[in-house]
């Protein structure tokens, strides 16, 4: 029995610490929403999560070299938006440009791979409840 209860506690507390994590996430990547200037773009915060995907052009998001610059590339975060409607049915959107990646200062560059992490980090989190809300509607 105190081995149950143990896994219990494990879990509540697992359960818990994400929470915290992504309250803490969206904290962030809300101010950096502001300090890139993506709400000159993007009016509303929420609005992000509108898009299908944010990527980026000119860093690598690759974990065994985050953040390496792409020589002759242009540092810039891109939105993908994707209408079903439309013919061409989903469109590149530029949020942010900064230049040629290999003449960005280096902290600008890593608040926009954070930023792109942050935003994925959150986007994860919503697939999730979006997916969890799904197998609940299945009875």
């Amino acid at each position: 029995m105190s081995s149950a209860l143990d896994r219990l506690k494990n879990l509540t507390n697992k359960i818990s610490s994400y929470e915290m994590a992504r309250k803490d996430n969206l904290k962030a990547l809300e101010e950096l929403y502001f300090e890139l200037s993506i709400d000159k773009k993007v009016g509303d915060f929420l609005q992000l999560f509108e898009f299908k995907a944010i990527n980026l052009s000119g860093a690598s998001l690759v974990q065994e070299n985050l953040g390496e610059i792409k020589e002759g590339k242009y540092l810039q975060i891109l939105a993908i938006s994707y209408d079903k409607e439309a013919i061409v049915k989903s469109k590149n959107i530029s949020l942010a440009y900064f230049g040629r990646a290999e003449s960005v200062d280096v902290d600008l560059k890593n608040k926009v791979v954070e930023f792109i992490i942050r935003y994925r980090f959150e986007k994860s989190f919503m697939t999730l409840e979006h997916y969890h809300d799904m197998l609940g509607s299945l009875g």
